[in-house]
């Protein structure tokens, strides 16, 4: 694709990363494509470095030997050593401006930028590189985040691309954004990944910093305009785990059942993967319980779901 759009000016989209053989976030094996931006403050993000869209400084501090060779490169001086103590430290009251120079010098990897700008040709590329696994078993391409809805146009160029070259296309997203940018994103996506984080909308907003009416509306806009959605329920010990709460998921869900683009329900129980990466930015994790559920706990809100026959699948990671 790159050759043929060379002399192109190109949509560009500005992400994290990406992640190639996912087989939790759609059907087959999937490349992720993770774009950088949030408007949800979820206090479980195990993508902390998608929140900010822009760029952002990742420092391991165990590994870290205090060198002052990332100081002597920085040109906006967002690393310096403390007078007091000799320490390297991040100033993260200055933007980062994406030059890696000081991730190159370090001698001890300790530093990483988050954040990359790629064409839609760059990232075409990257996918249709694994078209193999994609046709042997079903797969493609899922657009992650951060929320993907934050940059519409370069998503839905992207899945443009993909769908016209026969590969599958999946988003995962909050549902918080604008119909038109969902409308504009769904007309290329093959699947919506559609979290349900809280049916009460005091308590969304606890939990997220948002109200949930928009996520609730723009989900009947999609089941209603018949473009397919699978459900996603992160779970929380006794956040959003009781029986009442799962009952009134189940609900508001009840009228859509069985609708043929009602893809079912993916229950995804809390884990702590991305706990490290908050000190590394220089955050602090919100939570500070184990939130996890036993399986005996998972299994009992599975049945509770599947006794009023939807299909339930638990993700396990």
């Amino acid at each position: 694709m790159g050759n043929s759009k060379a002399n192109v000016i190109e949509r560009k989209a500005f992400i994290t990363n990406v992640q190639k053989y996912n087989m939790y976030d759609g059907p087959g094996v999937r490349t992720i494509v993770f774009f950088k931006g949030c408007p949800l403050r979820c206090k479980w993000c195990s993508n902390p470095e998608g929140l900010e869209r822009k760029y952002q400084v990742l420092l391991k501090r165990s590994l870290c030997t205090d060198c002052g060779a990332c100081v002597a490169v920085c040109p906006v001086e967002i690393h310096s050593i403390s007078i007091e103590n000799q320490k390297h430290e991040v100033v993260r009251t200055i933007e980062c401006i994406g030059c890696r120079k000081c991730e190159e010098v370090c001698p001890q990897v300790a530093l990483s930028i988050v954040g990359e700008i790629k064409t839609i040709s760059e990232l075409y590329d990257i996918v249709e590189a694994d078209r193999i696994f994609y046709d042997m078993s079903g797969g493609g391409i899922t657009l992650g985040g951060g929320e993907v809805l934050m940059q519409p146009e370069a998503a839905a160029n992207l899945l443009m691309v993909c769908k016209k070259e026969g590969i599958n296309t999946a988003i995962e997203t909050s549902g918080y954004a604008k119909l038109e940018a969902l409308i504009q994103v769904a007309e290329f996506t093959d699947l919506f990944l559609y979290d349900i984080k809280h049916l009460d909308s005091d308590r969304h907003f606890e939990l997220t910093g948002v109200h949930n009416e928009l996520i609730l509306k723009n989900l009947k806009e999609l089941l209603a305009r018949r473009y397919n959605v699978k459900i996603r329920i992160p779970l929380l010990k006794g956040i959003n785990d009781s029986q009442n709460e799962i009952e009134m998921i189940v609900k508001f869900l009840m009228p859509y059942r069985d609708y043929k683009n009602f893809r079912g329900i993916d229950l995804l129980p809390y884990h702590k993967l991305g706990v490290n990466k908050y000190s590394q930015l220089g955050m602090e994790y919100p939570l500070k319980e184990d939130l996890s559920l036993s399986h005996d706990e998972m299994n009992r809100i599975e049945s509770q779901i599947k006794k009023y026959d939807f299909s339930v699948t638990v993700i396990n990671h």
